[in-house]
């Protein structure tokens, strides 16, 4: 006998200690390039030239800019909550001693969430960005390389970011979650 009633099919949600334990085992290499979101393995966008140019140009910057006042993080895990451990392009974190040796960088410690976006878009600001927010991410730059303007959020709530800025060419980034912490807009695109 066939009923009508369908039974509701569920994802599983793997969590972050799930997800380390696959990379552990070599499940994923660092060529995979994927990420844990909402406790899905997502497979990170292709990394272009235009994307490694201002890779570069902005890890140069933020080296020299940030001295010895935080650590610079470049495509390295934030371990947000159970299951969403992102990998932002940068992210500036908290100094801790032997630079997070026993354990992965938390909303706690992240004082600046970095994504160079390319064909990432809609991904960084619908995806990613409302995770970095709920999280308490002071501030998120998403680096729109389409439209040549960095986007700014701050004041991060559980509804996602209270404040967004467009910053173009010939701005200045005034940073709120790095003190003392500003880049012109031009050092980002040459």
């Amino acid at each position: 006998m066939v009923t009508d009633t369908v039974t509701e099919v569920r994802r599983y949600s793997f969590t972050v200690d799930e997800f380390a334990k696959m990379g552990e085992a070599g499940i994923f290499t660092a060529e995979d390039r994927v990420e844990l979101i909402d406790g899905e393995i997502r497979k990170m966008a292709a990394i272009g030239p235009l994307h490694v140019t201002i890779v570069n140009r902005l890890n140069a910057t933020l080296v020299k800019l940030l001295e010895s006042s935080a650590v610079l993080q470049v495509q390295n895990p934030v371990r947000l909550d159970l299951h969403n451990e992102p990998q932002p392009d940068f992210s500036v974190i908290k100094e801790r001693g032997k630079y997070y040796e026993t354990a992965l960088p938390g909303p706690g410690d992240t004082l600046l969430a970095i994504e160079v976006a390319d064909s990432s878009l809609a991904y960084d600001l619908h995806e990613k960005a409302p995770l970095y927010a709920k999280s308490m991410i002071p501030e998120l730059w998403i680096v729109d390389l389409e439209a040549k303007v960095v986007r700014v959020f701050t004041q991060p709530g559980p509804s996602g970011y209270a404040s967004e800025r467009e910053m173009p060419r010939g701005s200045t980034i005034e940073s709120t979650g790095v003190e003392g912490l500003q880049v012109q807009v031009d050092e980002i695109f040459g």
